[in-house]
This record gives C-alpha cells, structure tokens and sequence, in this order.
C-alpha cells in the first residue's frame, strides 16, 4: 500500500480527467462532482504523507519503460511542498472557474484539460528520476496549451501557439541536456548527486546550462519570458494556474532539482554555475519589475510581476548557505498564495464590473470589499511588509545573502521591493482612495465561489507570515529540507 501511495495521489487527477472528457456539457453537476472529488481526495491522501514524510516515512515505486530507463514516482519532502501547495490550490481553481464558466460552453473540454494539467503537475513534483520529470513535464506543456486557446478567438489562438513554440524549443534543450547526462552517467535519480562523481567538469557545466535554459523558458527567466505575458488571453482561472502553481513554477520547481538533486549544491559551486545562475536571476527580478511599472492591462502588470517574483526561488538556489535556500524552497508556496490570490481578485473584477485596466480601478474597493482586501493584502506581501508571507521570503533570502557573503544581493530585493511597491500601491491607492467614476457599476461581489478563493488564499498568506515559526508551517517544511534532505 505505501509503495502504491504515488500513483493513488496521480490518479486521483488523472481519473477526474479522462470521466470529464466523457461527461456532456449539459451535465455541470456530474462534472462538478468528478472535479471536487478528485480534488478532495487529493488533498486526504496529501495529508496522508505530510505526517508520513514528517515522521521519516518513505514512497517510492517504480517500474521500467524501456531498457535502461524506468518510471519513477518518489515522495519526498521537496516534492510533498510543491504537491501540497498544488492540491490546495486545484481545490480553490476548481471552486472558482466553476462559477467563472458558469453558462458557457466547453466547460467538459476546459475541466478535462484543467484536471489533466493537475495531473502533469503532480507527477513533476512526484517524479524520482529526470526522465519521469521530463515526461510529466511534457504532459504538463501538452495539456495547458488548450486552457490557453479556450476561448478559441484569435488573440488566444495566437497566444496559445507563441506558449507552445517558447515551451516545445525549451522542451528541446532540456531533452539535450538529459540524453548527454544520462550518456555520461546512466539514469539520473533525484537525491544521487554523487552519481556525477569523476566527471568531466566542463562536460557537466555545460550540461547545467541546458538543463537550466531548457527548464528557464517555463520559469520565465529573461529572456526566456516572452510566452508569459502573451498567454495572458487566457480565462482567469487558467492564469492563476499557469503562474502560482502549475507551468511556471514547474520550471522554477525543475532548477530547485536540478541544483540539490541532481548536480547537488556544493557541486554546482565547484563548478562555478552558481554565480552566473544568480545574475541571471537577479536580472530577471529587476528587468519583470520594470517591465511591470509600464503595464496598463492588470493581467499583464501581474504577468510581469511573476517574471520577477518566480526568480526568486532561482536565486535562493543559487546562493550558497542554508538561510537562501530556505529563502527560495519557502518562496515556492508563498508566491503561488499571493499570486493566485491577485489573479483570483483580478478575474472577480473583470467578471463583475467589467474592470480590466489600472485606470478603471477607482472606487472599486468600495464597490467590492472583499475582492480588493484580498487583492490589496497579496499585493502588499509581495512587496514584502510585514507579517504577510512575502516579507517571510525576501528576510530569509537576505539573511542567506549575508550568510554567503554576496552583499549585492541586497541591493537587488531592496531595489525590487520598491519597484514591486511602485507597481501595486497605485492599483490600492486607485481601489480604495479614489471616487467611482459617474456610471461605475453598482457594487455586486456575487457569487461566493468567485469571491472566497480570494479571501481564503490571502488569508492563508497572512498566516503563513504570522505563524511563520511553527514547524509544519511553510517556512519550517523548507527548513526541514534544508536540514534533514540537504545536510545544510
């Protein structure tokens, strides 16, 4: 039973997926019911392993493909941080788009690809070698590109195909990279890094940089990032998606592994990688907060912002020393909390009062309370006050900047908050300080399953902040990994 723990936790995804795409689309209850089961039982079955995992418990299943490769599914701590987070947000998505689609057609298409793009995302985080990850994570491009071209006009159809042209070239140079490694090395599992052992070192830094460019283009590294911004055509519920917990953060998710799992840490500084992969994500934090400032759309500006804010996870894996990594492993679920919860507000805006740019945001914070709180105090943790998630984040990559002696680092968050501060206090300040314009819409915040996914993540962004310290809390399951997994 416990080896079969992974697939259960995969199929409890998978299955939903494939009974949707039979469901008619004039049956919504069948199909509500198929979604929230699954996702339910999901998250049962997380719970599951998090005291397992906690406890010292081990899941582990595998079976070969094809000679000398072999599917591997593994729970681990790193991986149940990333599933945990994936499985709480799949509950609220599916909460939310099943109102957000309420009355329009395709919806047994659209959840069937949503569940399938679920499932692609657990089996990242549930993967145990790099040749599962990368069939997952091609299941994962395969299966989202749809949710993009959902509704099927021209902008979506051209956003969809610049998402698969950016995601299958990155797909290509990241196989490269596995097929040289693994020619070198035989089949990479995660937690081996001593596999690497005797060499060549130019052979392997080079092999890093594939490995890390070909997982860039979904983490959205510039100048990888192109995709992003485009795919913004897309439904609200699918771009909370594709940036707090599905397509970007599998890429951002891919380097994490890369960095501990396969090179190792104390590896990718013998061989002088870290260094260009922290510049590299410096650059893109700097450059997605600029870019950010001159964004009138709202889904842009907050397209923009993910590019920035994903790279911190980047940069904690970059620099040496416990605190950082602890700094990027917690930032993984703290981004995805306040990200999710921003995009949530913005589809309730444009759903409700038809509000889609920063200059029609006046008075609307009156108009719709709750959406803007929920807005309001995301956007505030991503800039980083105070015991929101986000200040949690950037005090931990601080500190490991310090730590490791890399006091440029500072200068890089302290220049980011006050650009993150100059993007989201005008969208505030515009919300609640401001008079409705003559003819606003009157204030309607219904129905509830639009409105409490908000609510409810931006809350638990506050509490990740406030109870930062307990030991099941974000911040002590990344320390626990630094620790227990990663000797640091």
């Amino acid at each position: 039973m416990t080896a079969l723990l992974p697939l259960l936790i995969l199929m409890t995804s998978l299955v939903p997926a494939i009974a949707i795409f039979l469901t008619p689309d004039d049956r919504p209850r069948l199909r509500a019911a198929l979604n929230l089961g699954g996702a339910f039982a999901k998250l049962g079955l997380v719970a599951l392993m998090l005291v397992g995992v906690a406890g010292g418990a081990a899941y582990d299943v595998a079976f070969p493909l094809l000679p000398g490769l072999e599917f591997r599914l593994k729970i681990d701590a790193l991986g149940l941080l990333f599933l945990t987070l994936s499985a709480f947000l799949w509950l609220l998505t599916t909460l939310y788009a099943i109102a957000y689609f309420e009355g329009t057609p395709n919806q047994s298409r659209f959840f069937g690809f949503f569940s399938l793009c679920v499932a692609a995302t657990t089996g990242v985080a549930l993967s145990g070698s790099l040749i599962t990850f990368f069939i997952f994570y091609e299941l994962l491009t395969l299966s989202t590109w749809p949710l993009v071209a959902h509704k099927g006009d021209d902008k979506s159809l051209k956003g969809a195909r610049s998402y698969l042209a950016y995601t299958l070239g990155g797909s290509v140079v990241f196989l490269v990279g596995i097929v040289w490694l693994e020619s070198l090395a035989g089949p990479v599992l995660f937690a081996e890094p001593g596999a690497l052992d005797g060499l060549d070192a130019r052979s392997l830094a080079l092999i890093f940089a594939l490995l890390v460019v070909g997982l860039g283009v979904k983490a959205a590294i510039v100048p990888l990032h192109g995709w992003l911004p485009t795919a913004m055509v897309a439904p609200a519920p699918v771009s909370a998606l594709l940036h707090a917990v599905a397509v970007v953060k599998a890429g951002a998710f891919g380097i994490v592994r890369i960095v501990y799992d396969v090179f190792g840490h104390a590896r990718v500084q013998e061989l002088h990688v870290g260094l260009p992969l922290a510049i590299i994500a410096s650059v893109t934090i700097v450059w997605g907060s600029l870019r950010a400032l001159s964004q009138l759309d709202i889904k842009r500006r907050l397209a923009f912002s993910t590019v920035s804010q994903v790279s911190y996870i980047l940069l904690g894996a970059a620099i040496a020393g416990p605190a950082a990594t602890v700094g990027g492993l917690v930032h993984l679920v703290h981004q995805g909390l306040m990200k999710i919860t921003l995009f949530f507000a913005a589809g309730a805006l444009a759903e409700r009062q038809g509000i889609t740019r920063v200059d029609q945001l006046d008075g609307v914070g009156r108009r719709m309370p709750l959406t803007m709180l929920a807005f309001s105090l995301a956007a505030i943790g991503m800039i980083g006050v105070p015991p929101i998630a986000g200040f949690v984040s950037k005090w931990m990559l601080g500190t490991g900047a310090v730590q490791a002696g890399d006091l440029w680092v500072l200068f890089v968050l302290a220049a980011s908050s006050l650009l993150n501060a100059a993007y989201f206090l005008p969208l505030i300040e515009r919300a609640w300080f401001r008079p409705s314009p003559a003819g606003a819409p009157a204030g309607r915040e219904g129905p509830a399953a639009l409105i409490w996914p908000a609510v409810v993540t931006g809350l638990v962004a506050l509490l990740a902040g406030l109870f930062a310290g307990l030991p099941l809390s974000p911040l002590g399951w990344a320390s626990m990994i630094a620790e227990r997994t990663y000797g640091l």
